[in-house]
């Protein structure tokens, strides 16, 4: 448990630590690590994190401990200079809050689904971002440049008493071609339309700032008055980069189409090899596009693949899921970055049921398809391999041996870094807490 905590932790999303649906205790502040705080609700709002994701929650110490980890990291970070983009940061804002729009409909939904005002959310989702990029960044620094050679993992296999080698269940290898749905000329020229209205109110005396508030669908920015702030050339796509510097200061453009939706861009300012704009967005409605081309050539690719094209060439030149599309098409775990899947009730439930349906070696009929930041698409499943339920062996099990070496020599590093830097960190923990011996080291040891 220990081991799983620090890295489960860190990797866990911010957006769960947003209103549980259950009750906290009043806050009290139950640890110092040098400047930062650990509160009795973080300590709660960590426990419940576990549970809503179904994992086998930790107890007070081991959960304050992983608190008091993460919190050195920052304190740590602080001290050695580590520091993260805040462009980076609040791009991370911008698609979660742009994820939850999509999930509960509306921003009113939001704020009667947490209980808290929309600039709350972003505030505190903004803070939490940049202390979880910042305590990652400084873990990298840790872990990164360890490494495992086969020698290693034929070794921790020998280790194991044959009578205690895992049962591995069943997994499965699947790959996907995926087709986004394509906007109607109707939606494209009704987003048009609104945006040159927007664009000849400004040209008539309103603020650009005020309407991109009022009507942007990237919330990240409107907060900003649409301003996107200081960007080098590479870091926008190309539709809108190209159309911003083609404006001079202040000048507004017509509405650009780019995958994010439709823009009207304000060019604020140049220096030098940089440019500063403001932008609104405005995205189609996902539940009213058109189906029908992504539909036929997903049926088309499916009738040749068999014959003349494997399916990883299809999926790296028509697939349109860019998580995918360079490794075939293959499906991996988003922990450890294997492409055999657990076949249990982990995985997603559209995918598991057709799954149950198909033979290894075929591929599915187009069928519906929703992707995590909400867009509606199609997409063809292949079922390409499936690992029966066996003990674990070196032949079969080797990447997830591997994963395993690789997550101990990381613990092991990390572990030995936390007992170095804890010198150079002032810890305090509440006298109801002393009793519980922080990496292994009792209170009287750390004053």
């Amino acid at each position: 448990m220990k081991k799983a905590l620090l890295f489960v932790y860190l990797l866990a999303s911010t957006l769960v630590a947003f209103g549980q649906g259950q009750s906290i205790s009043i806050n009290k502040v139950i640890a110092k690590v040098d400047n930062y705080y650990i509160l009795r609700s973080d300590l709660e709002e960590l426990i419940l994190q576990y549970k809503a994701q179904n994992q086998p929650a930790p107890n007070s110490c081991q959960a304050l401990e992983s608190l008091i980890i993460r919190k050195m990291l920052l304190a740590k970070a602080e001290i050695d200079s580590v520091l993260v983009d805040d462009k980076d940061v609040d791009k991370q804002v911008s698609a979660k809050m742009e994820y939850m729009a999509k999930r509960f409909g509306s921003e009113k939904n939001i704020v009667e689904a947490y209980g808290k005002s929309i600039e709350s959310l972003k505030s505190e989702l903004r803070q939490a971002e940049k202390d979880e990029m910042t305590a990652q960044k400084m873990q990298a620094q840790i872990t990164d440049a360890i490494k495992v050679t086969p020698s290693d993992v034929k070794k921790f296999f020998n280790s194991i008493p044959k009578d205690s080698l895992p049962y591995i269940p069943a997994e499965v290898e699947i790959g996907h071609i995926v087709r986004f749905a394509k906007v109607t000329k109707a939606q494209k020229d009704e987003l048009r339309a609104r945006l040159l209205e927007y664009k000849e109110r400004v040209l008539k005396g309103e603020d650009f700032g005020s309407l991109a508030s009022a009507y942007s669908e990237d919330l990240g920015s409107a907060e900003k008055q649409g301003d996107l702030g200081f960007a080098k050339r590479g870091d926008m796509v190309p539709e809108f980069e190209g159309a911003a510097l083609k404006l001079k200061p202040n000048e507004i453009s017509d509405p650009v189409e780019s995958d994010f939706g439709l823009h009207l861009i304000q060019l604020l300012e140049t220096r030098g090899a940089e440019y500063r704009s403001r932008h609104i967005l405005l995205r189609p409605d996902y539940n009213r596009m058109d189906l029908s081309d992504p539909t036929r050539i997903l049926d088309s690719l499916r009738k040749i693949i068999p014959d003349s094209v494997k399916f990883e060439n299809a999926a790296k030149k028509w697939s349109e899921d860019k998580n995918t599309a360079d490794a075939g098409g293959l499906i991996k775990d988003q922990n450890s970055g294997s492409s055999r899947l657990p076949l249990d009730a982990s995985m997603e439930y559209g995918l598991y049921m057709m799954i149950d349906t198909m033979k290894v070696g075929t591929i599915s009929a187009p069928m519906n398809y929703r992707t995590e930041d909400g867009k509606t698409a199609m997409r063809i499943i292949y079922y390409k391999s499936r690992i029966e339920p066996h003990t674990a062996n070196l032949k079969d099990d080797f990447e997830k041996l591997t994963n395993i070496v690789l997550s101990n020599k990381k613990t092991k590093a990390v572990d030995e870094w936390f007992r170095k830097a804890v010198s150079d960190v002032f810890i305090k923990v509440e006298p109801e807490y002393q009793g519980c011996k922080i990496f292994g080291i009792s209170e009287e040891s750390r004053q």
